[in-house]
């Protein structure tokens, strides 16, 4: 007995000493970092300072980076330098962590990590803390602050793609969607929970078969779980002839369709649909247009044919069908009057690519870029984050926006948690994230504005209390995340001198500030 308490205080002496000797590493740059820093540190056991995010999950197997891993057309222009660099960056910047027990998404975080390295491909975990991004966290619903950044909203509205909502009328033998109807109860469930769990005004929603019989099994859902009355506006057709549709379930006790629904046919027929909306309280309006692009795989030819730019097949094609949204509300605004619009949906396109950059060009604003700068997303494809899924907005109503924010219950799961499984969560129900808007419309709607400019080598911040700011390298790097805590002033300032990672170039500064973003390029000597 005596010889096994000697033993087991030295095993206890030993892996207490490991654990004092464990070395802490701190990172300069996560942006840049690559796998083959770890060489350094091969067969030692080292803690990082900074948190870790979990980038990829495949089966059993997860891999680690210290930084988010974004698609590379989300953040810069598609086919550069930039591109190619971020590429490579994304190409070798995870990790296989090995000795991960329980469930796990993409972009759940991990403090004070440590870790044996066993190459540069390879880890083996020895303890940290999961905090951030966990079901859990979700599980409490939506962070109301993050749409109420500029005060309370008066209307909620949320774009959805349904991952092909598909309802026994059409049948299931079309190779899309549930397979049969058990699959597709299990579908509903997890698809009403999570619209219920919003709890929006209005929702516009893609990717829906048969429109008019999955909008009123919507609608019913949502006034059987909300206790609030869903109506829904049919386009008077069943099928659509190619696979899913773009719709609206709107709360007739808070907002009513006005006039006639719009659409255009230019590319893929039945998914650019635009329809005002008259809020009852105070008899306001916009135009919200809900709208499906055509995807980025397929057969495409010509200018469709995959240009090796980052943009996919069929590039073409979307650029054509934003032109017709813009087109289609040229004249909407004559019709009803109203310049306020809304544009929300799958676009099939990152935030830099052509199709958006079209709109951005014609004066619609980018509310994911607006809000978020370059850390919003609401689609994970193979560990690279981004968002297909759109708000934009032109100039009239951005001041009548009080945020925006993903929902981010579906990109960051494992597909094995869909309807094909028997988990019955609002969790995977799509393979897209909700976006969602809040709105208070308004003819009066007036903000504060910030700004900032650099003076001897300082950054001064005027007219902003409290905040947040962020650096971005011009090739959309995260150089400086930084709170700006409530100093009772109208001028804060920053010594430029005093962040490492800024050297002489160019750089785009987004000080956020009450819900408003100021973006701003700036060139340091």
């Amino acid at each position: 007995m005596r010889h096994w308490i000697l033993l087991l205080s030295l095993f206890v002496g030993l892996t207490t000493m490991a654990e004092q000797q464990a070395q802490t590493v701190h990172i300069d740059n996560p942006a840049t970092w690559v796998a083959s820093d770890l060489n350094a540190y091969t067969g030692r056991t080292i803690t990082f300072d900074e948190p870790w995010y979990v980038t990829y999950v495949s089966g059993a197997s997860i891999y680690v980076s210290p930084r988010r891993l974004f698609s590379p057309t989300n953040q810069v222009l598609p086919g550069s330098s930039e591109y190619a660099s971020m590429l490579t960056l994304n190409r070798n910047g995870s990790v296989l962590l090995k000795g991960v027990s329980g469930y796990h998404r993409t972009g759940e975080r991990l403090h004070d990590l440590t870790v044996t390295v066993s190459s540069t491909s390879q880890l083996t975990l020895q303890s940290c803390t999961w905090a951030g991004n966990t079901r859990e966290e979700l599980m409490q619903g939506i962070d109301m602050a993050a749409i109420d950044a500029r005060g309370p909203h008066t209307l909620l509205v949320c774009g959805a793609n349904l991952q092909y909502y598909l309802t026994q009328q059409v049948g299931f033998d079309s190779g899309y969607g549930p397979r049969d109807d058990a699959e597709h109860q299990k579908q509903r469930k997890k698809v009403s929970k999570a619209l219920a769990t919003i709890n929006a005004d209005i929702y516009g929603l893609v990717e829906v078969e048969q429109g008019p019989y999955a909008q009123a099994e919507i609608a019913a859902d949502l006034t059987r779980l909300t206790g609030r009355t869903y109506k829904y506006v049919s386009d008077n057709t069943s099928a659509s002839g190619s696979y899913t549709k773009s719709c609206y379930v709107y709360c007739s006790e808070t907002v009513e369709p006005f006039g006639t629904l719009y659409s255009t046919s230019t590319g893929v027929k039945n998914r650019k649909m635009m329809q005002c909306f008259r809020q009852k309280e105070n008899g306001e309006k916009f135009l919200y247009s809900i709208n499906h692009f055509k995807a980025k795989r397929g057969s495409g030819t010509g200018s469709d044919a995959d240009q090796g730019d980052g943009q996919g097949e069929y590039n073409a094609s979307r650029v054509e069908e934003a032109k017709a949204v813009a087109n289609l509300y040229d004249r909407c605004r004559t019709a009803f009057n109203d310049d306020n619009l809304l544009i929300m949906g799958d676009l099939n396109a990152y935030g830099m690519e052509d199709p958006i950059r079209t709109l951005t060009q014609k004066g619609m604003v980018d509310l994911h870029r607006y809000f978020h700068a370059d850390s919003s997303y609401s689609y994970v494809y193979y560990g690279e984050a981004g968002y297909l899924d759109h708000a934009l907005c032109d100039t009239s109503l951005l001041p009548q926006v009080t945020g925006m924010t993903p929902f981010h219950i579906n990109s960051d799961e494992q597909d094995k948690y869909s309807y094909t499984s028997s988990d019955t969560t609002m969790f995977r129900c799509s393979d897209h994230d909700p976006v969602v808007v809040g709105l208070r419309l308004s003819n009066q709607a007036v903000y504060t504005k910030a700004d900032m400019l650099v003076v001897d080598s300082k950054l001064v911040i005027q007219n902003v209390r409290q905040g947040h700011l962020r650096i971005y390298s011009i090739d959309g790097l995260l150089v400086y995340d930084k709170a700006l805590g409530s100093t009772g002033a109208q001028e804060q300032t920053i010594d430029m001198h005093s962040i490492p990672a800024l050297t002489k170039g160019l750089y785009v500064f987004f000080l956020y500030h009450d819900g408003v973003t100021l973006r701003k390029k700036i060139f340091l000597q």
